[in-house]
């Protein structure tokens, strides 16, 4: 089986890179695998490339390249297919249109899978008549703005599935009229096991790790630790993780740290690649979200033998932890319950020690062969029934496709209007 991935940048860093990269290494084993990178920055993946998968690129964005792209023309004009409701349309274009319709047009694939919503419209609306169409998603339904959902509900009834990472956004999306009859179903990322031996759980180290930005409410954490500290002094809080370029949340952090007189206890490391290695100088991992779509820090710490105290908030967390066996699950937002689920794990050993031998063994469902093989069974399945004829037959096709026009002609009009408007005011 041919598989083919659509991914936003596969030379950054990020989440949907990590686990898309250990699934296509992972099926690559049994199935001819690439990925498809919409741009390229550098020269090598700074997450390093997967083994056994093929690479490509479809717009070239490295300024020392004989192909560079951006400098053409069309690079510079808005685009039109990938949609606005999505966070990165800024960064999308008429170039990119063009080269993922030819990509999609062409390609020769069994399976082609996109990895955020504005490449599963792409691929809905652009891929050749052939190969299976599937959407995975990284983040919730309900983090989208209407905008989006709006979006999703028009284009996505002409893929052939919908994968989630949790059971709880599957749900979401099985309660949408329009995707009815599109096959959703809830599929985990995948976290290998580390190239490290566990955590021996005897230092007194406190982790975190994840972008410094206001979901992941790491003020909440700073507070709870201060109260730990009034407890336990001798135990410390490392926070991983890079912030945006204005660096307010970092700024905001330090402040709360001086103000909390935590300066030598608790430490903002930056970001670090891999991460393992610093899993395993902890003792206990902290989550304190207000919104997680997965939780893949939690289940690398867990996979690390590290038991996690995490709030339970929406979606990932919950599926991921069963509370009081491998981890804590605190309500999301209250200091003193974190606090105290922190003190829990720190003042008793033996309870820390089986918690994390509970989170070791409970976090090898994550594994990358059994998540593999998942997705391989699913592609199948869906291949077979596509080559029998019983997916998205010509008829049903041509009328999503109709009714998807309809909503584009509906759509440029409305822009066309607010464009006048816009102009008749500049005007006055």
């Amino acid at each position: 089986m041919h598989i083919s991935f659509l991914l936003h940048n596969a030379y950054g860093i990020g989440g949907t890179i990590r686990t898309t990269f250990n699934l296509a290494q992972t099926l690559a084993e049994e199935h001819e695998v690439e990925i498809v990178s919409v741009f390229r920055h550098r020269d090598e993946p700074m997450m390093g490339a997967p083994c056994g998968v093929t690479m490509k690129h479809l717009v070239d964005l490295r300024t020392t390249s004989p192909g560079y792209d951006g400098h053409r023309p069309e690079y510079g004009l808005p685009a039109k297919v990938f949609p606005r409701g999505d966070g990165r349309h800024k960064q999308y274009s008429r170039l990119t249109d063009a080269r993922i319709a030819a990509h999609l047009r062409s390609l020769q694939a069994d399976v082609v899978v996109g990895t955020r919503p504005g490449l599963n419209v792409h691929i809905a609306r652009q891929t050749r008549r052939g190969p299976v169409r599937v959407g995975q998603e990284h983040l919730t339904l309900d983090s989208y703005g209407h905008r989006l959902r709006r979006e999703i509900g028009y284009r996505y009834p002409l893929l052939d599935a919908v994968t989630t990472v949790t059971e709880a956004d599957a749900r979401s999306y099985r309660s949408q009229p329009n995707l009815r009859g599109v096959r959703i179903d809830s599929v985990p990322n995948c976290v290998p096991l580390p190239k490290v031996a566990p955590a021996d759980l005897a230092a007194k180290w406190i982790v975190a790790a994840g972008r410094l930005t206001g979901v992941k409410r790491y003020d909440l954490l700073v507070k709870a630790f201060s109260k730990v500290v009034a407890a336990r002094p001798d135990w410390r809080l490392r926070i991983y993780g890079g912030g945006d370029a204005t660096g307010n949340e970092r700024n905001a952090l330090h402040a709360l740290i001086a103000e909390r007189g935590l300066h030598n206890h608790v430490f903002l490391m930056g970001p670090a690649n891999p991460l393992e290695p610093e899993w395993v100088k902890g003792s206990i991992a902290a989550v304190t979200s207000s919104r997680e779509s997965f939780g893949m820090t939690i289940v690398e710490a867990m996979r690390c033998g590290v038991p996690v105290v995490s709030t339970d908030c929406p979606h990932g967390p919950g599926e991921i932890i069963e509370d009081g066996v491998d981890g804590r699950l605190v309500p999301v937002g209250d200091v003193d319950a974190i606090a105290d689920a922190l003190l829990g794990l720190i003042d008793d050993d033996e309870l820390r020690r089986r918690t994390g031998q509970a989170a070791l063994t409970a976090s090898a469902r994550f594994d990358p062969a059994r998540i593999a093989q998942r997705h391989a069974a699913l592609f199948t399945e869906l291949v077979a029934r596509r080559q029998g004829g019983r997916t998205h037959s010509a008829l049903r096709d041509a009328l999503y496709r109709g009714r998807s026009a309809l909503y584009d002609m509906a759509y440029s009009l409305r822009d066309r209007a607010a464009d006048v408007i816009r102009r008749r005011k500049r005007a006055s």
